[in-house]
């Protein structure tokens, strides 16, 4: 047997400087998208919204983002096209200077249709970017680009206390300079993903043949992933949206002290998020969804009826838990269907935020319907879904399903 024959082709590195640019352009992303629903209470004291309203503008803002997602991905598989990163993020700062001005519900609401359009445009490439950049660390690299996104919501009530709260919608015009910096550094990613493409035009990635009989099996893990996203972007959307109100109301906490108690369990999630990725990498995709989903379900179920200073921890570990699985469900997604990286990663993300949307419009109508203690100590329910999980393809059959 020849030397070459036992030469195994050299593992591509992982590119840790654009994974960190990607992963800040994403920090900077959501970290204007979350402003919005951290925005909430100034929103409904000034405009005198209901929780409905309120419930409209999340579902403007992510139902947006979450139905151009997977087209855009789609697109981007036939065609990347690096300069939409800078071009998408035009278009969240054009939603930014209506919001800072707007003097109405319809403007705020066309606002914020702005900055979905703009997420919508960002997530599919940006995942895209994270893929290509990730060498053989691909759970790792997708929890570079999600933490900075995660960040970034954990960010948004602190930003709401000391930008929002001083200033009033104004406070929007600051977060133009963010979107202008993020541009910025897109225009540097889409140079260096644009000479990808032009040294590897494959850099796309190109669809592997399915092995027969796995179509009717793949349709049920696509359905079960899809639960699973559902049953964690409602309980998000839950949390992040209207615990403060929860606070507020119930437990008589101020507004600004309440935006602390969301910003723990957000950042929790970021923390979460980044070490959800090299634990999958390591035990594996479904191992880390089964456990972030009904890890977090006892600590959902107690804090509807912990007061403030339990309710601070829960929060803490629950998000940690609930949000370690956030890269891993786009990793696992990618590698049930291999090779249509835009499409898969603005489904699954796009899913998110479109059942995020859906859930935000129902809960909040909910709680005008009911109450809000009602909401949420039903809200705590859903965590449980993740029992599904144990219905989900191991690693070990996807790569049979895929030939590897």
């Amino acid at each position: 047997m020849s030397l070459a024959a036992n030469v195994q082709p050299a593992a591509k590195p992982t590119l840790y400087r654009i994974l960190f640019a990607i992963g800040l352009v994403h920090l900077f992303n959501d970290s204007i998208q979350s402003v919005i629903t951290a925005i909430y209470p100034i929103l409904k004291d000034s405009m005198s919204l209901s929780y409905g309203q309120l419930g409209w503008i999340g579902f403007g803002l992510s139902f947006t983002a979450s139905l151009m997602q997977p087209v855009v991905g789609m697109y981007t598989d036939a065609r990347p096209s690096p300069y939409l990163l800078p071009l998408g993020m035009g278009s969240t700062f054009i939603g930014m200077l209506l919001l800072g001005f707007a003097p109405s519900y319809p403007l705020v609401l066309l606002a914020v249709v702005f900055v979905g359009i703009g997420s919508a445009v960002f997530h599919p490439e940006g995942s895209r970017v994270s893929y290509m950049a990730a060498g053989s660390r691909r759970g790792l690299a997708q929890s570079i680009f999600q933490v900075g996104g995660n960040a970034g919501q954990a960010l948004a009530p602190i930003l709401a206390v000391f930008v929002f709260y001083p200033l009033g919608q104004h406070g929007a015009f600051l977060f133009m300079i963010v979107a202008a910096a993020a541009i910025f550094v897109q225009l540097q990613i889409a140079k260096w993903y644009g000479e990808q493409l032009r040294v590897n035009p494959r850099a796309k990635g190109a669809a592997r043949p399915r092995t027969s009989g796995t179509g009717t099996k793949l349709a049920v893990a696509v359905t079960l992933l899809v639960f699973l996203v559902f049953a964690r972007s409602w309980y998000h959307a839950c949390i992040s949206n209207f615990y403060l109100f929860y606070l507020h109301e119930h437990w008589g906490l101020s507004e600004q002290n309440a935006q602390l108690f969301i910003f723990s369990f957000l950042a929790a999630g970021a923390a979460g998020t980044f070490f959800g990725g090299p634990l999958a990498d390591r035990f594996g995709r479904r191992n880390i969804l089964f456990l972030s989903m009904l890890g977090a379900a006892p600590f959902a179920l107690v804090l509807p009826y912990a007061p403030p200073v339990i309710a601070f921890v829960l929060l803490l570990v629950m998000g940690f838990i609930l949000l370690s699985s956030f890269s891993v469900a786009v990793v696992y997604a990618q590698e049930l269907i291999p090779g249509k990286i835009g499409t898969v990663s603005g489904l699954i993300t796009g899913l998110a935020f479109g059942l995020g949307a859906i859930g935000s419009v129902f809960i909040g109508n909910l709680i005008d319907w009911t109450s809000l203690p009602f909401v949420m100590k039903a809200c705590s329910f859903l965590p449980l879904i993740g029992l599904m999980t144990f219905f989900l393809p191991s690693d070990k059959k996807l790569k049979e399903w895929s030939g590897e």
